[in-house]
């Protein structure tokens, strides 16, 4: 379709002066709060983390693995958003909280050591998916990334069912190879989009090309060394029984991680109410209204679905502010929605089930997302080209 009818209505000028203000306000805001709040998130992890390995010798079991599952997503999001330069911002905040230097070089080990290298990540989710959401640039968009299993000539409940096998592995099958995929092989800088060549599971073991060879090496190596080798032995003491049951608990926790992971990830931008676009914005004022047009929230507003969300409940405000700490969101939530609202913006929120279910509807192809091929010109004149960051 060109535009649809429910946004010739908007009023783009309104939306954008409104949410301007808004960032004019919420910016100066930025301070100590934060980062205790950031704190307490981390903590969270640590201990779900202590539980799960406290616990996971005893008996194959589904909480001490979702202890170590939780731990883990903990890490990812914190370096979600501190990579973002969520708390960059922060007074004092220590050096190792910032953009700069969390989860580099041998910090990695330490902040942030998952399958996915965090350089990678951070152009590859930061940059590219950020600032072209829902665009042919944009890595991420799984209506275009599952093609395959939408084409595949099969009952609609078998590709449900495999959809499913994804959802536990894709750190592995999908995350750790794309975003490998945006880096030079042998320098490791950034590839332009024109020049990359997405690795996918169909080809991660072809060893003769550079790129396979340095996620295997710089990856999955380290870590499945360490996670289901090393850390399984180190409770050879209390005998090889309890070896077998640390590494069951471990495939376990990281068929969690990657599932919850996922519910809470992919459909942020996949559903049939959702855009795609095939343009790119021309200043802050489509940018905007991308991000919303482009994501979706969930239930938000409590600490404990906050926390079971994994603070991605709240994808519209972090789309429109990439770098504003987690607390943040929370607080503007009702703002933005209220200025989207009045301006005739579409604002999409629902229960994360229910978005699961429509993200999954379009990866099998039962569904499909809304598409916008150009924007009213009239509806942007008057803009500034404002440099987005």
């Amino acid at each position: 379709m060109d535009v649809d009818d429910k946004l010739q209505d908007m009023n783009l000028s309104g939306f954008f002066h409104d949410i301007e203000d808004l960032r004019r306000r919420i910016y100066p805001q930025i301070g100590e709060r934060d980062f205790v709040h950031l704190k307490r998130f981390e903590w969270y992890g640590r201990l779900a983390s202590l539980f799960g390995y406290l616990t996971c010798w005893i008996v194959i079991n589904p909480f001490s693995a979702f202890g170590i599952s939780y731990g883990q997503c903990t890490r990812w999001i914190v370096a979600h958003h501190v990579t973002h330069g969520g708390y960059d911002k922060v007074p004092n905040i220590p050096q190792r909280y910032t953009s700069k230097y969390f989860a580099q070089g041998w910090r990695r080990f330490i902040d942030w050591f998952d399958w996915i290298l965090p350089e990678a990540w951070s152009y590859e989710h930061n940059t590219l998916h950020h600032y072209h959401t829902g665009e042919a640039k944009d890595p991420d968009v799984a209506e275009r990334n599952t093609k395959y299993l939408q084409e595949l000539p099969l009952p609609r409940l078998v590709k449900y069912l495999l959809l499913f096998l994804v959802a536990t592995s894709w750190k592995i099958t999908y995350y750790a190879p794309n975003t490998m995929s945006v880096l030079d092989p042998e320098s490791g800088k950034r590839l332009r989009s024109p020049n990359t060549l997405y690795l996918t599971f169909g080809n991660i073991f072809d060893f003769s090309r550079p790129q396979v060879r340095r996620l295997w090496m710089l990856c999955y190596l380290p870590y499945g060394i360490v996670h289901f080798i090393i850390i399984p032995l180190l409770f050879f003491p209390l005998g090889k029984a309890a070896v077998i049951t640390v590494f069951a608990n471990k495939v376990l926790a990281e068929c969690l991680t990657n599932l919850h992971s996922f519910i809470t990830i992919v459909p942020n931008h996949t559903a049939d109410d959702i855009y795609r676009f095939d343009y790119h914005y021309d200043n802050r004022q489509e940018f905007y209204l991308h991000q919303v047009l482009g994501s979706t929230n969930y239930q938000c507003g409590s600490e404990l679905v906050d926390y079971l969300s994994l603070w991605l409940n709240y994808q519209i405000e972090h789309h429109i502010f990439p770098d504003l700490p987690m607390l943040k969101y929370r607080e503007i939530q009702p703002e933005v929605k209220s200025i989207c609202d009045r301006n005739n913006i579409p604002y999409v929120q629902e229960n994360v089930f229910r978005r699961l279910k429509k993200m999954a509807d379009v990866c099998v192809g039962k569904t499909k997302m809304m598409e916008l091929q150009w924007f009213p010109q009239k509806q942007s004149e008057g803009v500034a080209n404002v440099p987005l960051r």
